[in-house]
């Protein structure tokens, strides 16, 4: 049953199984499940730590399930990632398009310490880079909101 429970999670309920771009199609649709419901900032707070806490669980048992480093199905990590891109410039369709792109271009490129925090055991190194990511799409969407009061 935990095995089940942690592949729906890990999948974020069967998305990792899209065929071609996995990861992009969690982050997207994050992006619109965050569009729709519109979650207030502690909803979005609590996503954010609830995707990481279940997330980290559910991958770990995932990796063992599917064999292999991360399999591209497990994909719980670009919805925390997603959701933490736009936790200070909220969910309006400015801030979740700039967001999604800022936060596929951080997952891809891996800059500093995300593509080495990768190489961490089990369910913390599927997830860490991708957390990695939403913080840094989270500073520069920040940066923008700081500067010139944008998304």
């Amino acid at each position: 049953m935990l095995d089940r429970v942690a592949l729906v999670v890990a999948t974020a309920g069967g998305v990792g199984f899209v065929p071609g771009a996995p990861g992009t199609a969690a982050s997207a649709g994050t992006a619109l499940v965050l569009w729709v419901a519109a979650p207030s900032l502690p909803w979005l707070l609590a996503l954010v730590l609830a995707a990481t806490a279940a997330g980290t669980w559910a991958a770990g048992r995932a990796e063992r399930l599917l064999g292999g480093k991360d399999p591209g199905t497990i994909v719980i990590d670009e919805v925390a990632g997603m959701a933490l891109t736009v936790l200070v410039a909220g969910t309006g369709t400015a801030a979740l398009v700039v967001g999604f792109l800022l936060f596929r271009l951080f997952d891809v490129v891996k800059p500093f310490p995300a593509g080495a925090s990768q190489r961490l055991p089990g369910g913390v190194g599927v997830m860490i880079d991708d957390v990695i990511a939403g913080i840094y799409g989270l500073a520069v969407l920040a940066l923008l909101r700081a500067a010139v009061g944008w998304p």
